[in-house]
């Protein structure tokens, strides 16, 4: 039987998982106090159950913390299992929250939203770093999501292929807090001062060509692919399920993204399937 907790930050997509894995025909509990977590596994093993998900978070309060002890008797008990951690940023979370407007389960009448997300975070950095698969939704739809999750958990089967993120950014407006890789492009020629160009993106064909029209952009993107394609099979090889590579401009909608969807195209092309760009920018336009 293939055990699989899953947990994280409220708000981080945990019901959406659920829905995918029942449908990839996990039998999945949700909201269980930690504490029982060996004994279901021991009678969904008994009853010939192959593919268990069990969902356990700060929904318990204090129960969530017998959670150590748990996976301490799993252990023991010689039952195999692995770990999903969904998180986001505060500033997704804060959003999502006031969306939907359900409560935090960490909030109180001295707390904020955002205090309460701040304080869950803390109170699970232990859990998320036992974890096998940490999955960040902050800029993901729930398809984006359910196809990731298809990807790493297929019918049961996981997979040895890494999700990989390229993420195009606006050094003004702060770093992607979940970025693995970090890349300037600062340093070369900004197109916003070209007046055709300054209203355009990276996306547009003539923007691209302008960024990629001088010899020091051809130079760092050939050496930021062979970098990229050295360290995917390695990161592979260490169970790494996700990557997420950052590319900054200033703003964010020049420089960046030409060099991002560039990097997104050119591993497409050479067989990396599960890659995705966003471009974080332009999204909020």
């Amino acid at each position: 039987m293939k055990l699989l907790i899953v947990s994280g930050m409220s708000g981080a997509g945990k019901s959406l998982a659920v829905d995918c894995l029942e449908d990839m025909g996990y039998y999945c509990i949700d909201n269980i106090p930690p504490i029982i977590i060996p004994k279901i596994a021991q009678v969904c093993m008994q009853s010939k159950i192959d593919n268990l998900a069990l969902v356990t978070d700060l929904r318990g309060k204090d129960m969530f913390y017998q959670i150590y002890e748990s996976l301490n008797e799993l252990k023991r008990n010689k039952m195999d299992y692995n770990i999903l951690f969904l998180e986001a940023s505060n500033e997704a979370l804060v959003k999502r929250f006031s969306e939907t407007r359900r409560k935090h389960p960490l909030v109180s009448e001295n707390s904020t939203v955002l205090s309460a997300i701040i304080r869950e975070r803390f109170l699970l950095k232990d859990l998320r770093g036992l974890s096998k698969y940490v999955i960040d939704t902050s800029n993901m739809s729930s398809h984006n999501l359910s196809d990731q999750l298809k990807r790493i958990f297929n019918e049961g089967k996981e997979s040895d292929s890494i999700v990989t993120h390229i993420v195009s950014f606006g050094f003004k407006y702060g770093m992607p807090l979940d970025a693995d890789l970090v890349f300037d492009v600062r340093f070369l020629p900004n197109p916003f001062y070209i007046d055709e160009l300054k209203n355009h993106t990276g996306l547009d064909k003539d923007v691209r060509d302008y960024v990629f029209s001088f010899d020091e952009a051809n130079e760092f993107f050939n050496k930021l692919y062979d970098m990229i394609s050295f360290l995917l099979p390695h990161y592979i090889d260490e169970g790494k399920s996700q990557l997420v590579i950052a590319i900054g401009c200033t703003g964010g909608m020049h420089r960046s993204v030409a060099v991002a969807n560039k990097l997104y195209e050119k591993l497409k092309e050479n067989g990396h399937e599960n890659v995705y760009s966003v471009h974080r920018e332009l999204t909020k336009e």
